[in-house]
């Protein structure tokens, strides 16, 4: 097994991701950006940006909310992958197979209350009208909202029925429109030869390879960057790529990870700072995050105010190559307010980076509240080179 200091881990996990310099600008950018981390995990929350939008911002030049969905239409799909991702398109045809084999993926309760018949019925129109969201779609009635855990879902019987057809990738989501909702369409009018081409290879090591490339560094223990892949990561998958040399075991600190046996270099670093998405890849593993730069991260949305340690939407920020601080901000009107920012940063770079913020969230204007005091948890170590 390797043994990775923290400077080698942080070298990992930034080639993964993808950071340091530009990818490009446009659609041209936004291609780029799947070919190299594959998957990008979707957040409704916007308030400087959607996740899926700040983890754009900080690769891709010349964005505004929404255009992540837009340029990569027909070069991608969403569905689950470490919780709802944007993914790219050359993991439908293992998507469509494994909805074909997997039970769960046939939403038994659901199918409980939608008639056998109303599901051919959405699918045709969605063929014939896609893209389009499940509310403008004829409405075919209501049913009792199932609850999970206070979590409600739809009582629409056609959203409903979209949501079966999306995950049996009968349907695929094409895009959002202006409110965030999934734009349906049939996989053959938005993803092309993707949609009818055959899987080669097994689901689980197939995405398991994708999930180290996108992450860098996979802890072998469970845990969210696991999700879908629960199976994979005890069926003994995980040994034979070892042993194929198709994967590598490494540690960091006391931590075993997989990683790829020649993982990508780091892009470069263009000294830029850079607002990172809370649910970015680069900072997936908290406790990696921790090991290898030195930094306390956690996104504390879901946490009552009064036991919160930062703030609501608290992003990272990153410049050379390290996470120096974090930053929270939200959209007033057509004015971008930072309203709390902690740690060493840059102000030259830093008011660069927000007005290039601003700008991607259609803003007119940029209001920066004074920084808060140094907080006796911003950056609490240096990481071991």
């Amino acid at each position: 097994m390797l043994t990775l200091s923290a400077a080698e881990a942080r070298s990992v996990l930034l080639g993964a991701a993808a950071l340091g310099q530009s990818l490009g600008a446009g659609k041209a950018g936004v291609a780029a950006l799947l070919e190299r981390v594959g998957v990008v995990q979707i957040d409704p929350i916007d308030r400087i940006g959607t996740n899926a939008d700040l983890v754009a911002f900080a690769r891709v030049d010349g964005l505004a909310r929404g255009d992540l969905y837009r340029h990569a239409r027909g070069a991608s799909f969403e569905h689950f992958a470490k919780e709802r991702c944007l993914l790219h398109a050359r993991y439908f045809a293992h998507y469509r197979g494994r909805a074909v084999e997997t039970p769960w993926w046939r939403h038994s309760e659901r199918m409980k209350r939608i008639p056998a018949s109303l599901l051919d019925d959405v699918r045709a129109e969605v063929v014939e009208r896609g893209p389009v969201s499940a509310q403008a779609l004829t409405h075919r009635g209501e049913t009792e909202a199932m609850d999970w855990s206070g979590w409600k879902s739809t009582s629409s019987l056609t959203a409903l029925a979209a949501e079966v057809l999306w995950t049996r990738c009968e349907i695929v989501a094409s895009g959002r429109d202006a409110r965030g909702r999934r734009l349906y369409a049939a996989p053959e009018a938005t993803l092309g030869a993707w949609a009818t081409a055959q899987p080669e290879g097994d689901f689980g090591e197939t995405l398991l390879l994708a999930r180290v490339r996108t992450a860098g560094l996979l802890a072998r223990a469970g845990g969210p960057t696991w999700s879908m892949l629960t199976d994979t990561r005890t069926d003994g998958t995980i040994e034979r790529l070892v042993a194929e040399g198709r994967l590598v075991e490494a540690r960091v600190g006391r931590r075993p990870y997989l990683m790829l046996p020649d993982p990508p270099p780091p892009p470069g670093d263009d000294g830029a700072v850079r607002i990172l998405g809370p649910l970015d890849a680069l900072v997936w593993d908290r406790a990696l995050v921790r090991e290898a730069f030195g930094f306390d991260y956690v996104w504390e949305i879901y946490k009552p105010e009064a036991e919160r340690t930062w703030g609501y939407y608290v992003c990272p920020v990153l410049q050379g190559g390290a996470l120096v601080g974090r930053l929270e901000g939200r959209r007033v009107g057509r004015t971008l307010v930072v309203e709390r920012r902690w740690g060493a940063l840059d102000e030259g770079p830093l008011t660069a980076a927000l007005e290039r913020l601003a700008v991607c969230n259609e803003c007119d204007s940029l209001a920066t509240l004074p920084a808060e005091s140094p907080h006796p948890l911003t950056n609490s170590r240096s990481p071991a080179s």
